[in-house]
Formats: C-alpha cells, structure tokens, sequence
C-alpha cells in the first residue's frame, strides 16, 4: 500500500488546492505569458481569498486572451467595459484597468530585458531562493527582494503589485521554495 504524500497543510483536502499545491506552487516558472498571468492573477486576488481565484482561471484565461500582454496592452474602454460585465472573474474597474496597465509595462520590461523571465528572475540571480518553513509562524509575506520587485514594479507603472503580492507571486512562480521542509514537493524541488 502506498504511503499518503506529506503536502503543506494550507491545501487542506480541497482538491483544487491539492491539485495547484501538488502540480503549480513553488514550481519555477520561465514562460513570460505565464508569469504575466500569475502576476495578473494575484493582484485580482487582492483582499480575496486564492480559491475564488483558482475556480475563475479558465474564465480569466478566456477573457484576458491567454494572457498574452501584447493583446491585453491593446484593450480600450469598450473591451474594459466588456469585461466589467462578465460574471466569470473579479469585476473590479481599478483591478481590470491594472491588467492593462500591468501588460503596457510587461512588453517595455520585454523590450529593455529581453523577456519577463530575465527581468524577474534576475531578482533571485535566476535561481529559486530555498527557504526552510516548518511551521505556518515561520512563513512571511513579504522579503527585502519582495520590497525591490514592487518598488521596481510600481516605477514602471504597474498596479497591484505591493510586496505582499508580490511575494505571492514569487511563491506561485518557484522564485522561492515555500513549501514546509516535510512537504514531498518541497524535496521535490530541492534535489531537482
């Protein structure tokens, strides 16, 4: 019989939340429409819970062309206007209006970086920072590097993108390894 995996315990035994732990969180990401997403996504989870975030992706994908900054850099009033109306993601103006903004910036860091990727990931001199968290009082919610990438973010013109989420975001995206030191993903990601 096999023996049940060690997860961290903030996925419960919701099955999403199983799934994103198991297959997504903490697993270093390189693809810019990914990261872009991730970072749109995380800002529209602002004062929310992850959960109803991860029930809306698809819809989010849907709306948002794949999350293809070039596309969303081009939206006009009418297109925000439309997506003020769809019932299927948060229908918050300053957060939609944000994702614009947001992808604006994302093709002129592209433009001076080369990618997304490179931009980002230079933060961690492109290698995930291994954190060792036992327990939910070790966690923190924000870094110094945290702080850099918002402040950095922010001079650039992107919206929703303090160090809370940001390092948020450094977690979905595997900048850090988050995961508790019991978790098997956590060994995963460590020896890989």
């Amino acid at each position: 019989m096999e023996q049940a995996k060690q997860r961290c315990s903030w996925c419960g035994d919701s099955q999403i939340y199983v799934d994103y732990h198991d297959n997504e969180w903490g697993r270093p990401v390189h693809d810019d429409n990914r990261l872009f997403e991730m970072l749109i996504l995380e800002g529209a989870q602002a004062g929310l819970s992850w959960l109803t975030i991860l029930k809306k992706r698809e819809n989010y994908r849907a709306a948002f062309d794949q999350f293809d900054p070039a596309k969303v850099a081009l939206y006009d009033d009418a297109k925000i206007a439309e997506l003020l109306a769809n019932p299927g993601i948060v229908r918050n103006r300053l957060k939609v209006r944000a994702a614009v903004a947001n992808a604006q910036a994302v093709l002129r860091i592209q433009e001076e970086f080369g990618s997304l990727d490179n931009y980002l990931w230079g933060f961690v001199g492109h290698k995930p920072i291994v954190n060792r968290f036992e327990t939910f009082d070790d966690f923190v919610s924000t870094s110094p590097i945290s702080d850099a990438i918002s402040k950095d973010l922010k001079k650039r013109g992107c919206n929703f993108v303090g160090s809370t989420i940001i390092y948020a975001f450094m977690q979905a995206a595997g900048m850090v390894n988050d995961h508790f030191v019991h978790c098997f993903v956590y060994h995963e990601l460590k020896n890989a």
